[in-house]
């Protein structure tokens, strides 16, 4: 699993796309294998592989004879195998780079969702610096990334719907049965899930702050209960939690416990959790501010 920084970073990510957040997480998870980043020569990186059948269609000539005589080539998937660690991916990468680093930038899959470099015109990136630059700015950066990959792809409904078969082939492939991809995304999004439900998160009550809070308010606009994105739960975060926990059966007592927690998650897919709604949040928050 992702380090508790990594998925707060992704959670975050998520509430401002309008997508659950066990979703991206299980997606990340299996691309990544729960790494946001590795270390390379002192510098957090991305973890990425090489695709030397990418690179073989993208250099001619002597220059494709070259590459092959360097084992960084093939005419066959699979053809040139990526070393077990990210700091010997990273190097061969890089050797590649020195030969055409336009080709080699875009026979890499980069980051928590492996988006393929040679994607970059169609997710409308300026060229496959700018995507490189996207997955190499930290974790968020490589969120939007596979974001931008998840909705150009047409792939969100398969995905906040749960449709992991659909969302496997789309992403993966049609031979996506082949490694059972679909039945991995499942098995992470029923961990994240979990863990996101399972009570154990934190006990947020008037006077706390930090992401915690921001995260609580954020669930809350979603839902319909505009607040203050500030990450401090003042009146205004209670008496919108106090509103929530009434109309959901629960004791409203203005304190997010683990059944709170539980309720707030499971009545996000039922209210949609749109992107609409957040992007509303900042004339809520311009609103709420000229009140005050």
């Amino acid at each position: 699993m992702f380090s508790e920084t990594a998925i707060r970073e992704i959670g975050e990510a998520a509430f401002r796309a309008g997508v659950e957040p066990a979703l991206l997480l299980a997606v990340a998870q299996v691309e990544s294998g729960g790494r946001s980043h590795v270390m390379v020569r002192g510098r957090a990186e991305p973890v990425i592989r090489f695709e030397g059948h990418y690179f073989d269609r993208r250099v001619a000539g002597s220059k494709r004879a070259e590459a092959r005589a360097a084992g960084l080539a093939s005419p066959e998937a699979g053809g040139v195998a990526n070393p077990r660690g990210q700091a010997e991916r990273w190097a061969l990468f890089e050797k590649a780079a020195r030969m055409d680093r336009k080709a080699a930038c875009e026979s890499v899959s980069w980051g928590l969702g492996q988006v393929m470099g040679a994607h970059w015109s169609w997710l409308g990136f300026a060229d496959v610096e700018a995507l490189v630059a996207e997955a190499r700015s930290e974790t968020a950066g490589q969120v939007r990334l596979m974001l931008r990959y998840i909705e150009k792809a047409g792939l969100k409904e398969a995905l906040t719907a749960r449709n992991w078969a659909r969302f496997a082939r789309g992403y993966n492939g049609p031979g996506y049965r082949r490694n059972q991809y679909d039945r991995k995304l499942a098995r992470a999004y029923r961990a994240y899930a979990a863990r996101e439900t399972s009570g154990a998160g934190d006990l947020l009550r008037i006077g706390a702050r930090g992401a915690a809070v921001e995260r609580l308010q954020a669930m809350l606009c979603a839902l319909g209960y505009p607040v203050v994105l500030d990450g401090v739960f003042g009146a205004r975060t209670e008496m919108a939690l106090r509103r929530f926990q009434k109309e959901a059966g629960l004791i409203a007592d203005g304190v997010a416990g683990g059944v709170t927690w539980r309720a707030l998650q499971n009545a996000l897919p039922f209210r949609g959790l749109l992107r609409r709604l957040w992007g509303r949040l900042t004339g809520f928050w311009t609103r709420l501010r000229t009140d005050n």
